[in-house]
């Protein structure tokens, strides 16, 4: 489990960091900030003295704000001291870290526990799209993947955990059944707009070095254009070949910005807000068929996020043609809602 500091809020005018006092708080508002900061969910929170705590003259707290709710327009406001003498410490569920023995291998090939949180859909016994592991039980995936194959063909879906090849036999991995399946009730197969999905698996994954869960993107959080992030999966390495790799590849794709991606030479119009782009506009590396409901992460502040799912594009690393993955950032709320409510 990873332990988050003690400065557990920003105010938004400020970027930085403050101690909260521990007046007026309770576990929604851990669960609250857990989500803000990309957990899935909140492990532990508990008042620490202040005495047991080293300050500066200048240091600053953060109140919590009046009110039932923890709504996030709600206003966190500074100040010089805690009359309770506490502020709170918690801990948020693991994610976003890997193995720091693994590195890459042939340049392209990936080694196992690089990617620790991706995974092999299969469909009767056969990979037909990527996913992530964002929880013990929950993958997040392409909506397009698995939209006509909910119940009662649940029995049809496995998901493989901690691999980076497929044999041509079923792999010996940890293969976990579905239990539910969940697609947005908005998605759109012919503007591929809201795009997501979520997996339930029957039992929780046991957590290693090759299988950990990627973080979700903090709320409100936009990275930079040109942002280094990477893209993986078994899908064709050829846009005009039918065969899939046996080995998991990757690769490096820049953020572009959705201004550019829908001017008339690109996509001219078709990426809504749910939607972002990366990749090279001179068509040198993207992802392509079968890459389908894989992440794309990127890293921020040492720690891996799910900042987007491989969804759609015209060809593959063609040129004025990136890559189109679904936001994750614009989904955080339905898939808190969703985790919660199964």
């Amino acid at each position: 489990m990873k332990s988050l500091p003690r400065h557990v809020e920003k105010v938004e005018y400020r970027q930085e960091w403050f101690l909260t006092c521990h007046e007026r708080w309770n576990e929604a508002w851990g669960t609250h900030v857990c989500r803000h900061l990309g957990y899935i969910r909140l492990v532990h929170h508990n008042a620490v003295n202040l005495s047991s705590t080293k300050l500066n003259h200048s240091q600053e707290f953060m109140q919590v704000p009046l009110g039932l709710t923890t709504a996030r327009e709600n206003t966190w406001r500074t100040r010089r001291g805690c009359p309770s003498g506490r502020i709170v410490a918690l801990k948020c569920s693991e994610c976003g870290s890997r193995s720091k023995s693994s590195r890459i291998i042939g340049g392209r090939d990936v080694a196992l526990g690089r990617w620790p949180w991706q995974v092999s859909l299969y469909l009767n016994n056969r990979h037909v799209c990527g996913g992530s592991i964002v929880a013990q039980q929950w993958i997040i995936t392409a909506a397009h993947c698995v939209q006509n194959y909910r119940s009662p063909q649940l029995s049809s879906w496995s998901v493989l955990a901690g691999i980076v090849t497929h044999s041509t036999t079923r792999p010996q991995a940890s293969s976990s059944e579905v239990k539910k399946i969940i697609y947005h009730q908005k998605y759109n197969d012919r503007t591929h707009d809201y795009d997501i999905a979520l997996m339930k698996l029957e039992k929780p994954l046991i957590y290693s070095d090759s299988i950990r869960p990627v973080c979700l993107p903090q709320y409100e959080q936009e990275l930079p254009v040109g942002s280094e992030c990477w893209v993986a999966g078994w899908g064709h390495t050829h846009p005009d070949n039918t065969h899939m790799p046996r080995g998991l590849k990757e690769a490096m794709v820049p953020l572009i910005s959705t201004r550019k991606c829908n001017s008339s030479c690109i996509y001219d119009g078709d990426i809504t807000p749910r939607m972002l782009c990366a990749g090279y506009l001179d068509g040198k590396a993207d992802a392509c068929q079968g890459d389908s409901g894989g992440p794309l992460v990127c890293q921020t502040d040492y720690t891996w996020r799910l900042v987007g799912v491989v969804s759609w594009g015209t060809g593959c690393a063609e040129p004025n043609r990136p890559g189109v993955y679904t936001k994750i950032g614009a989904f955080l709320d339905w898939i808190h809602k969703s985790i919660e409510e199964d």
